[in-house]
C-alpha cells in the first residue's frame, strides 16, 4: 500500500466518520468559495474542510459573506467530483490561509475516499 499524506489521511478519516465535507457558500446560495491555486498557474481550487468548525474559521475578511455548508459524501462522489473535474478545479483539503495546502485532483480524492471506505 502506498504511503498516504497525513493531511489527506486525517481529512479522509473525518469525512468518512461524518459522511460530509464543508464548503463556503455565499448568502444567495448560488456561489461557492474558489481561489487561485498556490501550486499551478491558471488553476482554481475549491477549499473543502472535513469539519464545520474548520470551515467557519475562514468566514471573515473577503469571505465574511459566506457560511459553511455541508456537502454529503454521496453528493460529493455522485455529482461534485465529476463537475469539478470537468471544470478543471482542484480540491484543497482542509485549506488553511497563508499555508501550503494539499491541492488535489477531484478524481484522486474520490478514489481515496472510496478506497478507505472499502477497507
Amino acid at each position: 500500500m502506498t504511503e498516504i499524506n497525513p493531511i489527506l489521511a486525517s481529512f479522509i478519516e473525518d469525512v468518512k466518520q461524518h459522511q460530509a465535507v464543508w464548503g463556503l457558500q455565499d448568502e444567495s446560495g448560488e456561489g461557492w468559495v474558489v481561489c487561485d491555486s498556490s501550486e499551478y498557474e491558471d488553476t482554481d481550487v475549491m477549499p473543502l474542510w472535513s469539519t464545520e468548525a474548520q470551515a467557519k474559521v475562514h468566514c471573515n475578511d473577503e469571505w465574511a459573506n459566506y457560511q459553511p455548508v455541508a456537502i454529503g459524501l454521496t453528493d460529493l462522489l455522485e455529482f461534485w467530483i465529476s463537475d469539478l473535474n470537468e471544470d478543471g478545479v482542484l480540491i484543497g483539503t482542509n485549506w488553511q490561509e497563508d499555508q501550503e495546502c494539499l491541492e488535489m485532483d477531484p478524481i484522486i480524492l474520490a478514489k481515496s475516499l472510496v478506497n478507505v471506505e472499502e477497507e
